[in-house]
């Protein structure tokens, strides 16, 4: 009676067991410690394709491969020593057998299970055909991709490699698997590499690795070549993956190097080109002054701008900029010729309105040519600047309290419109006063108005000429004020800063009729002015000089004649004018003649010298260049003034 208690108690216990074994999802075998099946639910009869009666009281090995069957018991056994709840074949390739003698691939986990007849084992099998087909798909486009893919988890272990790895870095597939990814990478980025890998495991999507950044891979031979890495994240069911897609640039690198030695070197022909053909004005003497030039960084990098400064004689300074409207080689050659020549005109002494009036009509037989360009001439004796505009942007002035203010000029339409008037203004600057002159790619940006612009450049100056009273730092200062990425302008930049020259030491006038008499008049004004200004070593020199032109205006001019002589603080000028607009021209002078000399005893003797056309007819003058102060010599007893007249 017992016994048979006891087996209806079995059956009652079994019912909740054989329902919960009915419910689970996968295939479920529970055999004895002699590897006979004693239990099997419907999953498993629909997966193996056998009936329930077929299986039970069968050993295991019905369900196992042939091939597998020999060690099948072994491992059975080896559990029953070991019994916990694990996967069965760790790293296994664990396959089925249907009843129709077809293989699948499976995934089984056992587990003991201790009952009053003793110990069963519980196995879970898993059919996972469809999964190994995606792992072979996706192993097929891995080994297919033209990239070498390398997988790893998120502690950095490689996990997964193809075929082009292993032609990559020249490491067999073992040799790699479940070693740290740094391998591949050299070691002088070792110290950082974690970091960046932790960096993207918080921050997982799909990017390019080390956006901006050179990177390198590291051959087994120890060899390092560039590359290019993708980065994706995978998730699976063992946890997230980073696939990295790893490319050699090696070639690529090399292109780009060589195109960028070919592009440096044709934009080095081009700018030579361009500074030859732009200048580098000479300084003025007794002129502070400082430019700053910087080609386009963006294509062809040469441009129109260009700027000058021509001394005129008598102190007076002719200060020039202009820009060619676009960039390139063409407006380059545009502007060499529109320099060279503003350069030759200016130094006739052509009214600035005349000059603007003789380049528009270069400009206008240029084709699909404009150009902005300003001409001022400063004259330093009496503080004036005359100026005239075409087009240009305005002239800032620093006066000597600091205020900047743009000067009144009337600013007429650019060269090459033609049939326009250009008005010239005259104006009183200050002595001091720091002119600033500039191009347009200084102030004009693309999401900036033109305007506002100049209202920062006009307080950049203003600090900047306060706080840096050397012209040279006060540019710098500017500069990077409106321009703190010089690396990348568009446009070619152009500042010219001059001060203002204080009024000569000295200056002295002496107006004489065009008679022979004035010859000795002026040489005895001359000697008596420089006996006055310490300089009688330049007595005879000058002397001889103004001798000559005296002549000349004496024999071919009209009332009235001017000398003006005017000492800075480094040279003497000496100055002739006269009523007769005809400009004096060199000639070769016969043995015979005593005329035609006079040009060329300035060419020799004088540092510099020219002639240009004044309101009233012309004037001549010359520059001597004042000696070493030297104490100051005894006076004879008797005056000699007059001994050469």
């Amino acid at each position: 009676m017992a016994q048979g208690e006891h087996r209806m108690g079995s059956r009652v216990a079994e019912e909740p067991f054989r329902a919960l074994l009915e419910a689970a999802p996968d295939a479920m075998v529970i055999v004895d410690d002699g590897g006979m099946i004693r239990l099997v639910n419907a999953q498993t009869e629909t997966l193996f394709g056998y009936p329930r009666n077929e299986l039970l009281g069968r050993p295991v090995e019905i369900l196992v491969p042939r091939r597998f069957r020999d060690q099948h018991p072994g491992h059975r056994l080896g559990y029953s020593g070991n019994q916990q709840v694990r996967p069965m074949g760790a790293n296994l390739e664990l396959y089925g057998l249907r009843r129709d003698g077809a293989e699948f691939p499976v995934e089984i986990s056992l587990s003991p299970l201790q009952t009053p007849d003793g110990l069963l084992i519980s196995a879970a099998v898993r059919d996972v055909s469809e999964r190994k087909a995606a792992d072979a798909r996706f192993r097929a486009l891995l080994e297919a991709a033209p990239d070498a893919i390398v997988i790893v988890d998120d502690a950095g272990i490689i996990q997964l490699v193809n075929a082009q790895t292993e032609a990559l870095f020249g490491y067999r597939r073992e040799e790699l698997l479940e070693r740290p990814v740094e391998i591949l990478v050299p070691q002088r980025f070792h110290h950082h590499h974690p970091s960046h890998r932790h960096g993207y495991v918080s921050n997982r999507r799909v990017r390019p690795m080390g956006a901006g950044l050179d990177l390198y891979g590291l051959r087994k031979d120890g060899a390092e070549f560039p590359v290019e890495i993708s980065l994706s994240p995978l998730e699976t069911p063992d946890g997230t993956l980073v696939s990295a897609a790893i490319r050699d640039v090696s070639e690529r690198k090399a292109a780009e190097a060589q195109l960028a030695e070919l592009y440096e070197q044709q934009r080095h022909v081009a700018l030579t080109l361009q500074r030859s053909l732009m200048g580098s004005p000479a300084p003025l003497p007794g002129m502070d002054t400082s430019s700053r030039y910087f080609p386009a960084r963006q294509g062809p990098g040469v441009g129109g701008d260009w700027f000058d400064l021509i001394a005129l004689g008598g102190g007076r300074v002719g200060v020039l900029i202009g820009d060619v409207m676009g960039r390139g080689l063409e407006a380059a050659a545009v502007m060499g010729q529109l320099r060279s020549a503003s350069h030759a005109l200016a130094k006739t002494g052509m009214p600035p309105w005349q000059l603007m009036r003789a380049l528009d009509a270069v400009v206008s037989e240029l084709p699909d040519q404009l150009v902005t360009c300003c001409y001022l001439i400063l004259d330093p004796d009496d503080s004036t600047l005359t100026v005239c505009s075409a087009g240009h942007l305005p002239v800032l002035m620093v006066d000597p309290t600091g205020q900047v203010r743009r000067l009144p000029v009337p600013v007429s339409v650019p060269l090459g419109v033609g049939e326009v008037p250009h008005q010239e203004t005259r104006l009183t600057v200050p002595p001091a006063s720091v002119l600033a002159l500039y191009t347009d790619g200084l102030v004009e940006t693309p999401t900036s108005d033109i305007e506002e612009q100049i209202d920062a450049l006009t307080i950049a100056l203003e600090k900047a000429t306060a706080d840096l009273p050397c012209l040279e730092q006060a540019a710098d200062s500017v500069l990077a004020s409106l321009l703190p990425g010089l690396q990348d302008y568009a446009d070619d930049v152009t500042l010219l800063l001059a001060r203002v020259p204080p009024a000569p030491v000295t200056a002295v006038t002496a107006l004489l009729p065009a008679q022979p008499m004035s010859v000795g008049d002026g040489r005895r004004f001359l000697r008596r002015t420089l006996r006055d200004w310490d300089c009688e070593d330049l007595t005879d020199t000058a002397c001889l000089l103004a001798s000559e032109l005296l002549s000349n205006s004496v024999r071919h001019a009209c009332d009235p004649l001017r000398l003006r002589l005017r000492r800075t603080r480094d040279e003497l000028h000496v100055e002739v004018s006269d009523g007769s607009p005809v400009l004096p021209h060199s000639r070769t002078a016969r043995p015979d003649e005593e005329s035609g000399r006079g040009l060329t005893l300035l060419d020799q003797l004088a540092s510099s010298w020219g002639a240009l056309p004044t309101r009233r007819g012309k004037a001549v003058w010359f520059s001597l260049p004042l000696p070493d102060p030297t104490p100051r010599r005894e006076e004879p007893a008797s005056g000699d003034a007059d001994a050469d007249a």
